[in-house]
């Protein structure tokens, strides 16, 4: 998974200094001398607006395919299984007989889920998140916005029975993705203490997701598959913090460590965020690019334009001619999940904050207001990527109650990216109108300094004139 060139854990390598270079193989994704095209594709989809078009297009197209009358091509495609058989090594077997679907959702995304695991390490580690004590509003908040809406979303889905309550963990997540690129789009003039916010609350909210995933999405758990993956996790984390970053060995040890995740019930997923743990980072203080983020610049484009975008492709694709709009919303469980994400994530994000500042001592930065935490918990609603994850690990994706799901996420998602979208595009046109109006000060109060000046000195050739000493 991993390649191109590394900085030390402790100290970056100096200035122009690329005699490591030589010692480390590598292969360089997106390099300029590759092409100018392909270039200006891998920094767009470093792009938070783009990576979300691209996810945002990905999932219209399977909602409008899987309800058009040759939707069959798109269940067929779908359900296609590209190798039927399974790996045998010596006493072990490894089952790879998955559909595609299966293979976007389990395989293609720990890439995402690598990147996440990148972000967390990065963010505990010099980032954010690396200060309990300017960390501390956002991470109860997260825990807030996650907690509420599995209580709203057991209260209504309880009336299905008790089998619905497996999926209370499906509207406490956040897509981080969609809720970032919402906020680039209408929120050019708003506070950059507002996607920090936002930031250091996704992040505490994918690590709870993939706490949530491993412990209580495990169906079987096969303990000698799981101590399997040790090894090619060790070895893959003693070569990263090595500096030995050849694509040949890397890419590999990530494949065999997957595959042993996969086979142990955990889902696979979380190979890759294990994977991304390993990788080492700078220590705050010190200057340079480090390993990890040199490894998201890499891997991002792979993620935010092939990974996310196939597996949305796969997982959104409901079907509403069947049985109609109402029909599936009349399920409690649709149901729970959009008021879990629209309703749960505002009162448990915003609640959460507010009650922190109001008896606490813990303060929110003072470039926010509470109209702006209001439009940051609308927007924690966005669930999608996750979301539809524990979805179909709850449910099945083939299944009625799975096809609710997803309906109830894509509609969850979209309310809460359209309400949290009025609310900030209104402060967004606050925050102009005060930015214009301090630009026009700085003039009039030099021209007051100016008339200061002037006055000061014709005083002191007044005195001077009266007492020439």
């Amino acid at each position: 998974m991993p390649n191109g060139p590394a900085h030390d854990h402790d100290q970056p390598p100096a200035h122009g200094d690329r005699s490591h270079e030589s010692h480390t193989p590598r292969l360089v994704l997106f390099r300029a001398g590759e092409g100018r095209d392909r270039v200006v594709i891998a920094d767009a989809l470093r792009t938070e607006t783009v990576g979300g078009a691209v996810l945002l297009v990905a999932a219209v197209v399977a909602v409008v395919w899987a309800n058009l009358p040759v939707r069959q091509v798109y269940e067929d495609l779908r359900e296609f299984v590209p190798y039927a058989g399974s790996l045998v090594v010596g006493p072990l077997e490894f089952g790879l007989d998955l559909s595609l679907a299966k293979w976007a959702a389990d395989g293609l995304l720990a890439i995402f889920f690598f990147i996440v695991g990148l972000e967390l390490k990065r963010e505990f580690l010099a980032g954010s998140l690396r200060r309990p004590s300017q960390a501390a509003v956002p991470m109860i908040a997260a825990v807030g916005g996650m907690a509420v809406p599995a209580l709203f979303y057991t209260l209504v889905a309880a009336r299905a029975g008790s089998d619905a309550l497996v999926g209370w963990a499906i509207p406490a997540a956040t897509d981080i993705a969609f809720a970032l690129a919402v906020l680039a789009v209408i929120g050019s003039n708003l506070p950059g203490a507002l996607r920090a916010f936002l930031l250091t609350l996704a992040v505490v909210d994918d690590l709870l997701a993939i706490i949530i995933i491993a412990v209580f999405y495990t169906s079987e758990l096969r303990i000698e598959y799981l101590a399997g993956a040790l090894v090619p996790i060790l070895v893959f984390a003693l070569l990263v913090q090595r500096r030995i970053t050849a694509w040949y060995l890397l890419i590999p040890l990530a494949l065999i460590a997957w595959l042993f995740v996969h086979e142990s019930g955990v889902h696979a997923t979380i190979a890759g965020v294990l994977l991304g743990f390993t990788v080492p980072v700078l220590r705050p203080e010190q200057d340079g690019d480090c390993l990890a983020s040199h490894l998201e610049h890499v891997w991002r484009p792979v993620s935010a334009g092939l990974a996310i975008p196939l597996y949305a492709f796969f997982a959104a694709g409901v079907n509403f001619t069947e049985e109609g709009l109402g029909q599936v919303f009349a399920d409690p469980v649709a149901q729970g999940v959009v008021v879990g994400l629209v309703l749960g994530k505002v009162v448990g994000v915003f609640g959460t904050t507010w009650l922190l500042a109001k008896f606490t001592r813990a303060e929110l930065d003072r470039d926010l207001a509470w109209p702006d935490v209001l439009g940051v918990a609308l927007l924690a609603g966005i669930g999608f990527t996750v979301s539809l994850l524990i979805g179909e690990l709850a449910f099945g994706a083939e299944s009625e109650t799975g096809q609710h799901v997803t309906a109830g996420v894509l509609f969850g998602s979209l309310i809460s990216a359209i309400l949290a979208s009025l609310v900030l595009a209104r402060r967004n046109r606050g925050y102009k109108r005060i930015a214009e109006r301090d630009d026009a000060v700085p003039p009039a109060r030099e021209q007051v300094r100016e008339g200061e000046e002037k006055a000061r000195e014709k005083i002191h050739e007044e005195a001077e004139r009266v007492d020439p000493r």
